[in-house]
């Protein structure tokens, strides 16, 4: 027994001592822990699958994993918390092998972690080396763990481009509404236009005038011109310009620039005084607020906020002023001005304002009631619906702290009345120590509800509920839109794009032309009904975050929803399109006065008598109760709103016609119906 059992282990000794040795005889290995023994006369691998110090290697300890089915595959060292180690994966064959994933020091205490997709029925490579043999930490024999966790496909996928100039805008740039690339260069704007269906791109070059400024600092886009083109404007270290395209956007062949030298943060194109022509505002750091107001024929008068007659839109004599956002907060139907600002401690320029518009060509900062107005380096602010009540909510970014001390974000929940309440503890964004200069509000996952790009490489997923789960190694902000046409949104870092992957969610996309308002809809209000409890909103706004620019295109994701009952767009000029059951996966076009009108389900609900009405229309809601009601003309146009009392609204004032009433009762919901003024 003795001789046989000998023998045995003869026979086996020259297969354990081949194992791990080299590519050609891997320990074959799947879930569970390992030693690795580095000897002397092993392969070292190649190639390296880290970044960084690479020494003179001697030794290799190989592994073979096959999985049978798809995997999330993570391979540690971290078990072992003294051991400094270095892991390569790879694919492929001995000789051809290609890098996977490798790790070195990123778990604790100088040991390894790196995780990858395992594809069922592919042979990957797991190589420990020496690259740290001699230092203190260092051990040729040591364990590590293989686990497989379910397969969750990423939310992005990368892909590389070729574009020069300063890349910070997303656009469409030919009428076509698919978002295209664009990159700036003085007297030259490179465009990536994006193909149908998702092709790709073809690349083009469109002249410019030369600039005394490039978009250094940000960049907004919008039709200033109202020719149907996108027009630029470039914020930077000495100014701004407006760069006026061509009716046929094939160049850009005039431009306003700024007449005085002054550091621009963030710029928008917005209509702010509501004529139905986009303005050009800048946010200056160190003075008051300045805009180009547009006088209709592509040209300009340039204004400096709180002067000869100019609202008040950033006022304090030293600026702080770095990312203005338009919104509508307060659902008031006119756009607010909110803006992020940055100074020392103590300083007054730091404290953010929020500039409620009065609705007679007059603002006024409320901030300070608010609670808004806090010393800090917010730098920008990421509004969006985040529970889906209707009303705009914000989180406050933090690009960096005061005296020492880092400013976490701000979630603040808009109260529906004004108001805002202080969320932030227990959202998820208390624990978060991320910053960045550039915050954004978009649904990346399609789930229905608004996520944040933001604080370095996260994005915060939404539960829902107000609270927000942090997702690290996510893209690093920048310009956001639909760059495939597949319907979900995408981010584009430098020549890098990052393709939001299908995940199977619902949605829509809602472009804009506009009439009567500015040609994109910039300030409109669009809301999609997938029953008459669930509404999802969103503001047309140009300028991201602190400097990018974004699609002008509204994206909805809509989760498992596979109906969608209608869509409104509230457009600046008081129009209201409302267009049935759109498709769900689509792309919808509403042109301003041309969709005005439907016959609501609900309208069997209600009965209006008399039908015509002469001074008083009455109301009977079979039990509903009815606290609101706006009236608008078959031209789209409001030209009543009321708080309806006992059932009655007075409408003697009405013109005679045919008018649409959109009614909502004490649960927030809307019903619609028609009436005669006799």
């Amino acid at each position: 027994m003795k001789q046989i059992f000998t023998l045995a282990f003869l026979c086996l000794s020259p297969l354990a001592l081949l194992a791990q040795h080299d590519c050609a005889h891997p320990q074959v290995v799947g879930p569970g822990t390992y030693n690795v023994s580095l000897t002397a006369g092993s392969e070292v691998p190649n190639p390296i699958c880290t970044p960084g110090q690479s020494g003179n290697l001697t030794k290799g300890a190989w592994f073979s994993y096959t999985p049978a089915e798809i995997h999330t595959t993570t391979v540690s060292t971290a078990i072992s918390l003294t051991v400094d180690t270095r892991v390569h994966v790879y694919k492929g064959s001995c000789g051809a092998l290609v890098c996977v994933a490798g790790d070195d020091d990123s778990g604790p205490g100088y040991t390894s972690v790196a995780s990858f997709t395992a594809e069922a029925g592919v042979t990957y490579y797991i190589v420990f080396d020496n690259n740290w043999e001699g230092s203190a930490e260092y051990s040729d024999n040591f364990p590590f763990t293989l686990t497989e966790a379910v397969y969750v496909p990423p939310l992005f996928e990368p892909q590389q481009i070729t574009l020069n100039g300063t890349k910070n805008c997303v656009v469409d740039m030919n009428g076509d509404y698919l978002d295209d690339i664009i990159g700036v260069d003085n007297g030259v704007v490179h465009v990536l236009y994006q193909n149908a269906n998702g092709s790709g791109f073809t690349a083009a070059d469109i002249p410019a005038l030369t600039s005394q400024n490039t978009p250094s600092w940000s960049i907004a886009a919008g039709d200033y011109n109202k020719d149907g083109f996108n027009d630029l404007l470039y914020g930077s270290g000495g100014g701004s310009t407006v760069m006026i395209s061509n009716s046929t956007g094939t160049a850009f062949t005039s431009k306003l620039e700024t007449p005085a030298s002054f550091l621009t943060q963030r710029t928008n194109f917005v209509d702010i005084d509501n004529d139905g022509n986009l303005d050009a505002f800048m946010c200056d750091d160190n003075a008051a607020n300045v805009y180009f107001l547009n006088t209709g024929n592509g040209g300009g008068n340039f204004k400096r906020s709180g002067l000869n007659g100019a609202p008040d839109l950033g006022v304090y004599p030293t600026g702080g002023n770095y990312a203005s956002i338009w919104v509508d907060y307060d659902n008031d139907g006119d756009i607010d001005l909110y803006i992020a600002k940055c100074r020392g401690a103590n300083n007054d320029a730091a404290k953010d304002e929020l500039h409620r518009n009065n609705g007679d060509g007059t603002f006024t900062n409320v901030a300070e009631e608010l609670g808004f107005a806090d010393y800090h380096q917010s730098w920008s602010s990421a509004w969006g619906d985040f529970n889906n009540d209707g009303f705009m909510d914000v989180l406050v970014g933090s690009n960096a702290g005061l005296d020492g001390s880092l400013f976490t974000q701000k979630l603040m929940k808009n109260n529906g009345d004004g108001t805002f309440t202080n969320v932030t503890a227990g959202s998820g964004l208390d624990t978060f120590s991320g910053t960045s200069r550039d915050y954004f509000a978009h649904d990346f996952n399609n789930d229905g509800f608004i996520d944040i790009l933001g604080g370095g490489n996260y994005v915060l997923y939404n539960n829902g509920d107000m609270t927000f789960t942090v997702a690290a190694n996510s893209p690093e902000p920048g310009p956001v839109g639909d760059l495939n046409n597949d319907g979900f949104l995408d981010i584009q870092n430098g020549n890098t794009i990052h393709f939001g992957n299908d995940n199977g969610n619902n949605w829509i996309k809602i472009h804009l032309k506009g009439i009567q308002s500015n040609r994109n809809g910039i300030g409109a209000r669009v809301e999609v009904y997938t029953d008459a409890n669930h509404k999802y909103i969103r503001e047309i706004r140009s300028g991201d975050g602190f400097e990018y620019m974004g699609s002008l295109n509204a994206h909805f994701g809509l989760g498992e929803s596979d109906v969608i009952d209608h869509v409104v767009v509230r457009w600046p000029s008081g129009t209201v399109d409302i267009v049935e059951n759109p498709d769900v996966k689509s792309s919808l076009l509403v042109t301003e006065g041309q969709t005005l009108g439907r016959n609501d389900a609900s309208a069997s609900k209600f009965v209006m008598y008399p039908n015509p009405a002469k001074e008083v229309l009455n109301i009977n809601s079979n039990g509903l109760s009815i606290v609101k009601a706006n009236i608008y003309d078959l031209g789209g146009r409001l030209v009543k709103t009321a708080d309806v009392a006992n059932g009655t609204i007075q409408v003697q004032q009405l013109t005679k016609g045919t008018y649409i009433i959109i009614m909502q009762d004490s649960n927030g919901r809307q019903h619609s119906s028609k009436f005669i003024k006799g």
